[in-house]
């Protein structure tokens, strides 16, 4: 599935409006994939638009929206998933105490942007190994017009997975970090340890 440019919500940071909109934007493939299938059990659900801005440098790359997330249309909206604390302990921004607008601007204004390798997919509930019938947003579409990005970040192996083979060759041109799951279903490791990884993002992991 091809995402067009027109599609990927640019901001630039320098010129952040105070206070943007509180959900992320809506695709069209959401919107069409909601008309479709309001009436099954089963839904199609899709990803929402990319988050990024001219200068973005860092892409954080995760599956699919879970179901709080597609509830509230917000990046990682699970009170319970560590995303925004882990992103924030990284950066040194106290982002889970922020509203959801003033995160994406901290966000843009650290040069980080956030979107998910998969456009659509069918899923009961929300892990991953529920994932069926996927299809995958355009990453090379997006990067390549992203002239400053140097690091690409995969939130999860599932994500990593696909991100992966949808880079083919392009990998080699990016610091690729492999990330454990921010989700609260990724229990095996504890917050602590996975914050050693996701200080990469800046550096203070290395």
């Amino acid at each position: 599935m091809r995402v067009a440019l027109a599609e990927i919500l640019f901001i630039p940071a320098a010129s952040m409006p105070a206070r943007p909109s509180s959900a992320a934007a809506p695709s069209p493939a959401l919107e069409a994939a909601r008309a479709a299938d309001t009436a099954t059990n089963d839904p199609l659900l899709a990803s929402f638009a990319p988050v990024v801005a001219p200068d973005t440098r860092i892409l954080i790359l995760g599956s699919l929206p879970g179901t709080a997330s597609l509830a509230i249309r917000q990046y990682y909206g699970h009170p319970r998933n560590a995303f925004w604390k882990l992103v924030g302990d990284s950066i040194g921004v106290e982002l889970a105490e922020l509203d959801y607008p003033t995160r994406l601007s901290r966000l843009l204004e650290h040069h980080i942007g956030l979107w998910d390798v998969i456009a659509t997919a069918r899923r009961n509930g929300s892990l991953d190994s529920e994932i069926r019938e996927p299809t995958q947003n355009d990453l090379l579409d997006l990067i390549g017009s992203l002239s400053e990005l140097n690091t690409i970040a995969f939130n999860g192996s599932t994500a990593a997975k696909i991100g992966l083979k949808a880079l083919g060759e392009r990998v080699d041109d990016y610091r690729i970090l492999l990330l454990p799951s921010s989700s609260p279903a990724h229990a095996s490791l504890s917050y602590a340890q996975k914050l050693v990884s996701w200080l990469q993002l800046t550096g203070r992991g290395e």
